[in-house]
Parts: structure tokens; C-alpha cells; sequence
């Protein structure tokens, strides 16, 4: 009996040793498998949950990350002196260069400019509105072109902001080599006409289409009265200006460019008269860019009595 009783509790003092062999194995396999499937899993942490841990508790409402693209998209470092210097550098190269090939641009009408140049002296002139007519996106390439280089020094450009700040890379580039701020064409929003109004008091001229988009058919469109408001509020100047010819190398709906040759209008710059509201200030900007127009197709003597 006495040897039997310590055969059992040799048994049993044993058996935690062989237990915790096997808890400890257990373990080990475990641990395995949860790191094997932590590495299999890992490319879907990009995804979040439920491939991953949320981040905040299922029952709380995160907000959405604000969209930094279309009219939200922020522009003020193109207008710093290394994003202006590489601009220069654009303007006065590549982009005059693909004008002139492509465009070939006959101006004219800059002789009503002259007052207003001649009145700056040495310095910079005051900054006015440019409203051209809108029938290609190489408008905006041959308007930067022919504008007198006082003003291109300092020009931004109204953009759609649902076309040319949809995605980042052209976002970058419109606002690069353009300096082109974003607009929104539905509707002109209060932080759109803020963005246009603290560039001109900081001494930008801009290019403004008022007809809000491309003609598809070279018929001019009815002109928005968002040029004309913001000439109200800001006392700058606008200078209608009719193009031609652009819709012809790359009309909308185009596929391809051709080469033609255009021409630029530069009518007299207009102000508000007194009494005058934004309506019918606008309609007096329309009047002049369809009159550049048959002054373009005519003479000026004709166009005139018009």
C-alpha cells in the first residue's frame, strides 16, 4: 500500500508539469496563427473597418474630412513669389509659344487701353475685369497672350470649378500656370466672390467669362451677372473683349486640335453709371462684347451705328 499510495501521488504531481506543457503549446499555436493572420490582413487596413478596428465607437457620427477640390479648393499658394516666378516662366515660354502655333492672335482695340496704362506711369495699373466671350478652352491661353504684359503680370483667371478643380493634379496645374481661382457656375457663392475680391485688392486683374461656359455652337450665350456685380463692389473697371476664331481649332465637343488663326477685340473699359443697378449694368457689358464682335465681322463705323 505504501508503495502504491507514492506511485499515485508521483502521478499526480506530474500532472500540472505535463498541463502546463501543454497550455504553454497551446499558446505558442496561437500566437502563430494570430500573426499569420495579422500578415495576411494587413493590405486591407487601407480599406478600414470592418476590416479593421473602427476608430470611433459605432454609436458616434464621425464627420465627414471637408473636400478640398472644386470651389474649395485652395489656391493662394500660386500666388506666392516661387508659384509666380514659375508662372513667368510658363506664360513667357511654353504658353506663348503654343499660341502663336497654334492660334496665331491678331489684337487689336489695345489703343483704348492706352489711358488707363498711361495714367499707372512706372507703376502697376489699377486692376480691371477682362469679360471676353467664351467658345474654346484655348480662350484663356490666347486672352493671357494678348493682354498687355502690365496687366499679365498680375492676372488671375475664373475657372469652373466642376472642370478644372475636379481632381488634384489639374487643380494644381490650373492654379500654376493659369493662377486660376475656382468658380462655381451654378451659382456664384459667397466665398467665390470673397476669393475674387481680395485678388483684385491685392492688385490682380482677372479674366472673367460671364457667359458661364462654352458656347457649342459660336452663338454668345446670355451673360451672367457675376462680372458686373463684382465690378460694382470692387470699383474695378471691365473691359469687354471678343474672340474669334477659337472655336473653329477646338470648339467644344472637339476631339482634335487645329491650327487656325483668331483675333482679339479689346473694347472700351466700362464702369457703373450712377443709378445704374448690376442687371442693367450687365446688359450694357453684353451690348459692348456683341458690338466687338461686329466691329470684328465689319468696321467700327458699321458696328457703331448698329
Amino acid at each position: 500500500m505504501p508503495g502504491r499510495t507514492t506511485r499515485q501521488y508521483i502521478r499526480r504531481a506530474q500532472r500540472p508539469e505535463r498541463s502546463g506543457d501543454a497550455i504553454g503549446t497551446a499558446q505558442r499555436a496561437a500566437g502563430a496563427v494570430e500573426g499569420a493572420v495579422r500578415a495576411a490582413t494587413k493590405p486591407l487596413n487601407r480599406y478600414g473597418f470592418p476590416y479593421r478596428r473602427p476608430t470611433a465607437p459605432m454609436s458616434v457620427e464621425v464627420p465627414r474630412e471637408p473636400n478640398r477640390l472644386g470651389d474649395d479648393y485652395d489656391t493662394e499658394w500660386a500666388r506666392s513669389p516661387v508659384a509666380r516666378a514659375v508662372r513667368g516662366v510658363i506664360t513667357e515660354g511654353p504658353l506663348r509659344a503654343a499660341v502663336r502655333t497654334v492660334a496665331s492672335p491678331t489684337v487689336s482695340g489695345l489703343d483704348r487701353l492706352t489711358d488707363r496704362l498711361r495714367e499707372a506711369g512706372d507703376d502697376d495699373p489699377a486692376p480691371v475685369i477682362f469679360a471676353p466671350n467664351h467658345h474654346s478652352h484655348i480662350d484663356t491661353g490666347v486672352m493671357i497672350r494678348s493682354i498687355p504684359a502690365p496687366w499679365r503680370r498680375n492676372l488671375v483667371v475664373g475657372a469652373a470649378a466642376d472642370y478644372f478643380f475636379d481632381a488634384r493634379w489639374k487643380a494644381a496645374v490650373s492654379a500654376l500656370a493659369l493662377n486660376a481661382i475656382p468658380i462655381d457656375r451654378d451659382a456664384t457663392s459667397r466665398s467665390t466672390f470673397d476669393r475674387l475680391r481680395d485678388a483684385i485688392a491685392d492688385g490682380n486683374s482677372l479674366i472673367i467669362y460671364p457667359e458661364g461656359g462654352r458656347s457649342p455652337d459660336g452663338w454668345g450665350l446670355e451673360f451672367k451677372g457675376g462680372a458686373a456685380y463684382l465690378s460694382t463692389r470692387t470699383g474695378a473697371a471691365i473691359i469687354p473683349v471678343h474672340i474669334d476664331g477659337t472655336g473653329e481649332i477646338f470648339g467644344k465637343g472637339a476631339n482634335q486640335l487645329k491650327r487656325g488663326r483668331t483675333t482679339v477685340h479689346f473694347g472700351t473699359p466700362l464702369t457703373v453709371a450712377d443709378g445704374e443697378n448690376t442687371r442693367r449694368f450687365n446688359e450694357r457689358v453684353e451690348a459692348a462684347v456683341a458690338r466687338l464682335g461686329d466691329e470684328a465681322a465689319t468696321d467700327y463705323w458699321t458696328a457703331s451705328r448698329n
